[in-house]
């Protein structure tokens, strides 16, 4: 039987155009913007209920506070797409948004959080068997473990990650290209520390390739975040490399373009890592001081994992210059920052457990909503007493049944009236269920019968030639002649009268309606019980 509905989706393409623009704006590096874009597309796109669109414009939303230091916010996005998706089932679209969702969590400290996202990712892409997906849980893999400091095992994934980039686009390459030569930046110096020198400058070598490829991605995109990155990490694996001038000339660089685009922990980096490079080729004063610009800027803006990592860089830089006092007090804040970024971690769990109750809150109204839409939606379009399809949603259905070869047939209790009148309505209700169960066990898969008033069903036969739904519709007529009613009301017989029309096209369902109802006229008017189609 037909049983689907006609309901078209509401129109969304505002919501895409909004996307679009998000999107545009995120490959230029204009996150400002494009957050603000991807903000009002999910909006726009769950009002008009296409889930597709709120979920990519949530991903993209994610992905674009999180380059903002919006980090908490960049989390509970990715949650929301992701409860979005699991109710359309898009396991590839969840995935991607696990991947967003666990730089922000490794940003915050929550790095344990951040791999589980991931080794949720990892299955889902294992499961599908896709290449590119494998390839975006291995690169942000590689890069929680070098955030948790073991970055050999960073290394290992992001080399896996670089064998998988090969075919992939722009934005991917430029993304491994560029991890692997920020991991190489601490990657050498243990290498060195570690008494392996050929593998550092094997590594550095590698890394300055990488790095190189990487700003040309960069800057072919268009991309000022992008570039400010590579310039930054080429210059301090220079300054590993002992080319010092060039190392400071391309932070600078990076520096400037990123106070221009106004990406502030761009800007404090470079300001840390020109203090580092004057620390590298001895210059310890002049470092002491461009530590301390830079931890001006990163405490005025609350960026407590950065002004932790200050204090203790400054205090290795006062040791260095024999002034153990300021060494030891820059120590102590260090400790005393470490011991408040646990706190401040913990914090944060707890906030987003609460985020994420009222997610599945909301996500379980969502769920009950659509519920109780299809109840409703099902019941306007179902006769109470038989349980078929009513009028409304037949008159509906047929238009769509009248685009393929179609017969409409009218079928009509016989002497009903008499039935309720000697055995009752309760009775009547059950010859009339009784009737309706053997109309719909007895059609066809393509077929659709429906209760079309009183005791009168509509038969609409896809398919089938008029001689052919004759001889249904007799088959029909047969059933219910034969059914022992004697097991409702002991001498009590049930038969119906059936007539049939064939539809040319859909232009010619009124007609066709009209003719079986005359033909159903005659059936009854010619002595009942019977099946007339000419």
């Amino acid at each position: 039987m037909v049983s689907a509905g006609l309901a078209t989706a509401p129109d969304s393409s505002a919501a895409a155009r909004l996307l679009d623009l998000a999107e545009t704006c995120r490959v230029a590096g204009d996150y400002q913007s494009g957050s603000a874009a991807a903000r009002q597309a999910a909006a726009l796109a769950a009002e008009t209920g296409d889930a597709a669109v709120q979920a990519t414009a949530l991903r993209s939303l994610a992905n674009q506070l999180m380059r903002l230091g919006e980090l908490e916010a960049a989390v509970a996005a990715s949650r929301e797409a992701i409860a979005v998706l699991e109710l359309t089932g898009d396991q590839a679209s969840i995935c991607q948004a696990l991947t967003i969702q666990a730089m922000p969590l490794n940003d915050l400290g929550m790095h344990q959080e951040a791999l589980e996202v991931l080794a949720q990712a990892r299955e889902i892409a294992q499961r599908l068997g896709d290449r590119s997906l494998l390839y975006w849980v291995h690169n942000r893999t590689g890069v929680v473990h070098g955030s948790m400091g073991d970055r050999a095992l960073s290394s290992d994934y992001l080399m896996r990650a670089l064998t998988m980039a090969e075919g992939m686009d722009a934005e991917a390459r430029f993304c491994i290209l560029n991890n692997l030569g920020d991991n190489a930046v601490y990657e050498v110096a243990r290498l060195r520390d570690e008494g392996e020198p050929d593998r550092a400058e094997q590594m550095l070598t590698n890394a300055l390739g990488y790095v190189d490829d990487a700003l040309r991605l960069a800057r072919e995109a268009g991309n000022p975040f992008r570039e400010a990155i590579c310039l930054d990490n080429y210059g301090m694996l220079l300054a590993l490399g002992g080319d010092f001038a060039v190392a400071f000339r391309l932070v600078e660089q990076a520096r400037v373009l990123a106070a221009k685009h106004r990406y502030s922990s761009l800007e404090w980096a470079a300001l840390q890592h020109q203090a580092r490079i004057r620390a590298m080729r001895g210059d310890h004063a002049d470092a002491i001081k461009g530590f301390l610009e830079a931890l001006e800027l990163a405490d005025a803006a609350g960026e407590k994992p950065v002004v932790m990592e200050i204090h203790l860089e400054l205090s290795n830089a006062y040791e260095t210059v024999g002034d153990t006092k300021s060494a030891l007090t820059h120590y102590r804040v260090f400790h005393t920052l470490e011991r408040l970024a646990r706190n401040d971690v913990a914090a944060v769990r707890a906030r987003m457990a609460g985020q994420a109750f009222e997610l599945d809150n909301a996500r379980h109204e969502v769920e009950l909503h659509r519920e109780r839409s299809a109840e409703l939606e099902r019941q306007a379009g179902e006769d109470p007493l038989t349980g078929l399809p009513n009028r409304r949603y037949a008159e509906r259905a047929l238009d769509e049944l009248a685009k393929l070869p179609l017969c409409v047939a009218l079928a009509d209790a016989d002497h009903f009236k008499g039935v309720n009148d000697r055995y009752g309505h309760f009775v009547g209700d059950e010859v009339l269920r009784q009737i309706a169960a053997i109309l719909r066990d007895n059609v066809r898969e393509n077929d659709f019968v429906a209760r079309f008033g009183g005791e009168e069903f509509l038969i609409a036969l896809g398919g089938a030639g008029i001689e052919d739904a004759r001889a249904r519709c007799e088959a029909l007529r047969a059933q219910v002649a034969m059914y022992p009613w004697h097991r409702i009301e002991p001498d009590l017989r049930v038969t119906i009268s059936i007539g049939v029309a064939a539809v040319a096209d859909g232009s010619e369902l009124p007609h066709s309606m009209t003719t079986a109802d005359q033909r159903l006229y005659t059936a009854k008017r010619t002595g009942r019980n019977r099946v007339v189609a000419d």
